[in-house]
């Protein structure tokens, strides 16, 4: 599985973006697919995740209420849309193939760079 994310870019503070990953391969409709962040000299932090289906989904809670992650097996591709913004949001978003619960990542998109000014 090959994933390719966009949509990042700056935004004031308050404002919205919606990051898209595409996805190569027949098993993108069968795989649990989450993002994750990485700011600046932090660790990368998982941030949200949907299941194959589409019927489960699961949020950190410093995003709840504010980001919603969707999918379209159609199209092979999985979105967070990000509402709200805030300076801390400020990262590099990945996303990922995972494994439910666990949040195992099996394959890693290149990233995205999100920057939300104050």
């Amino acid at each position: 599985v090959q994933l390719v994310e966009s949509g990042g870019g700056l935004v004031q503070a308050g404002g919205s973006l919606r990051l898209s990953c595409a996805a190569s391969g027949r098993t993108f409709s069968s795989a649990d697919m989450g993002w994750f962040r990485q700011a600046p000299g932090k660790e990368r932090e998982f941030v949200a995740a949907i299941s194959w289906s589409g019927a489960s989904t699961f949020y950190v809670d410093s995003v709840k209420g504010r980001f919603t992650i969707s999918r379209d097996n159609a199209k092979n591709t999985v979105y967070l849309q990000m509402n709200s913004l805030k300076p801390e949001d400020t990262a590099v978003y990945f996303c990922a193939a995972v494994n439910w619960g666990t949040w195992y990542v099996r394959f890693w998109g290149q990233g995205t760079l999100v920057t939300v000014s104050s």
